[in-house]
């Protein structure tokens, strides 16, 4: 890799695009640029990966994947397996997630030298439609190029009276660096970051309880993986209190107590720390987006056309910046259709430029049981005016989940009864992270649900609840 600490002003440096922001979104933008043979710049003001790769989606998956280890040993009588002084160590789970991610890094950092890509550490500032100053260390230099790809991501949004220490008050990022579980914790906000930790942190022995304003846990969801969901973790012994509005904090050197609203009236919780995980918002203040004329939403979010372009026509946006699906892997796709697009209006790409459907990227929880859903949910459907058919599968008839000792949830297709186009998929079980794909392939290439029920599923797997389900559209499942 071609990494450069900027130095002091010698002129400015000519690339085709230069891409401000290292995350998912920003690196594989880069390398489809540099792979369809423009000169690129890279611009980051920490680390290569950006929040995903270094205190994001990465680390919290290894976190993850060792308290659903540890859940497995403490159900072990299951699987006859005995133990005594069972004791589970927070702080090598901390070290693994650390390693995992810190190896992915050195990965995006090969890949910048392997596709001749130009890195610049320091903070970048939109000087001109074409030129971006970054600074390091009191040193600066302008990197100028043809295009702009703007991908500084989002960082998380606080609450006026529960401000983030580190110490009693965290965002998921400060919560990334600590090397303990605590005796107890309340999570504000039931999204995939605050029921991700909420579920890790009660494997390693935390009391948590889960605090959501709106009506039902993960409200994005499907009503019924909504209720599932919230079933799950009562049941492990997470509580969960949806309607609850927070409306104020006390923190103090013993912990914090909050205060919320529900139809019970006021009340509050104490706990030793707290995570606020309500939303996040645009990183774009403050980088010079409002000196080139950088048309933004009310929420600061930028707004782009279907290539990516905003009304600048040397500039573009991806990923959280565009507020479209603010997840990895919407703006990794961001990405490369940003690169293709100004590699063609550069004469250096001349296939057809693809417009993302973004009813057709998959929403994934890593909790136990996972969380995977695409499009609209049923409720969603019939406010849009469909005529809807609507198929569950319960996971407690798949001889897999069975084997697994892992039978909750179900596989739903939410599908239009005139044609038969899926409309909406919603999952919650073991891995269904992984099986959602092969819906999103079947919603991109115009599938029905017949088809998918027509393809043959090994037996035993749990992808043989897609083809259940998708049987059930027709009114023929096997197994139920």
């Amino acid at each position: 890799m071609t990494t450069v600490s900027v130095a002091s002003s010698n002129g400015a440096l000519m690339f085709d695009v230069a891409v401000l922001g290292a995350g998912p979104g920003g690196y594989v933008a880069a390398i489809r640029a540099a792979q369809l043979g423009l000169k690129v710049a890279l611009i980051e003001r920490d680390q290569l990966g950006g929040i995903c790769l270094n205190w994001g989606c990465i680390p919290t998956k290894v976190l993850l994947r060792n308290a659903e280890i540890v859940e497995l040993v403490k159900d072990g009588e299951a699987y006859g397996i005995s133990y005594e002084n069972l004791r589970v160590d927070y702080a090598r789970a901390y070290k693994r997630s650390r390693e995992v991610s810190n190896r992915l890094v050195k990965g995006v950092e090969f890949l910048m030298k392997k596709n001749d890509i130009r890195v610049f550490i320091g903070e970048g500032t939109l000087v001109a439609p074409n030129a971006i100053l970054v600074e390091h260390r009191s040193e600066e230099r302008t990197i100028t190029a043809h295009h702009l790809i703007i991908a500084t991501g989002a960082k998380p949004l606080t609450l006026p009276f529960l401000k983030p220490d580190g110490t009693r008050v965290f965002t998921y990022r400060q919560l990334l660096e600590v090397q303990r579980a605590p005796k107890s914790m309340v999570v504000i906000g039931s999204g995939a970051i605050g029921m991700e930790f909420a579920y890790i942190f009660h494997a390693y022995g935390s009391e948590v309880t889960v605090l959501e304003a709106l009506p039902r846990i993960m409200p994005l969801e499907d009503e019924e993986v909504s209720a599932e969901i919230a079933r799950a973790f009562n049941r492990r012994g997470i509580k969960t209190i949806a309607g609850a509005k927070v409306t104020d904090a006390k923190v103090g050197a013993e912990g914090a107590e909050v205060f919320f609203e529900t139809d019970k009236g006021q009340q509050s919780i104490k706990s030793e720390w707290v995570l606020v995980a309500v939303s996040v918002t645009p990183n774009t203040a403050g980088i010079g987006l409002d000196k080139v004329g950088v048309k933004m939403n009310q929420a600061g979010y930028i707004e782009v056309d279907d290539h990516m372009a905003t009304n600048v026509p040397s500039i573009y946006a991806i990923g959280d910046v565009t507020g479209k699906l603010r997840l990895a892997h919407v703006a990794q796709a961001q990405g490369v259709v940003a690169a293709e697009s100004i590699a063609a209006k550069l004469g250096k790409y001349h296939d057809h430029l693809p417009k993302l459907d973004y009813d057709a990227m998959p929403r994934c929880t890593y909790t136990i049981p996972q969380v995977a859903s695409m499009g609209l949910s049923e409720a969603q459907a019939k406010e849009k005016g469909y005529e809807v058919k609507v198929s569950k599968f319960p996971l407690r008839a798949n001889g897999k989940s069975l084997a697994l000792n892992n039978t909750e949830g179900f596989v739903k297709i939410v599908a239009d009864a005139k044609y038969g186009e899926i409309l909406g998929v919603h999952c919650i079980g073991p891995d269904v992270t992984e099986l959602l794909p092969e819906f999103v392939l079947a919603k991109n290439a115009e599938l029905t649900p017949e088809e998918i029920a027509r393809a043959v599923h090994a037996h035993p797997t749990l992808s043989e609840s897609l083809m259940e389900a998708a049987e059930g559209i027709g009114g023929l499942p096997i197994h139920i």
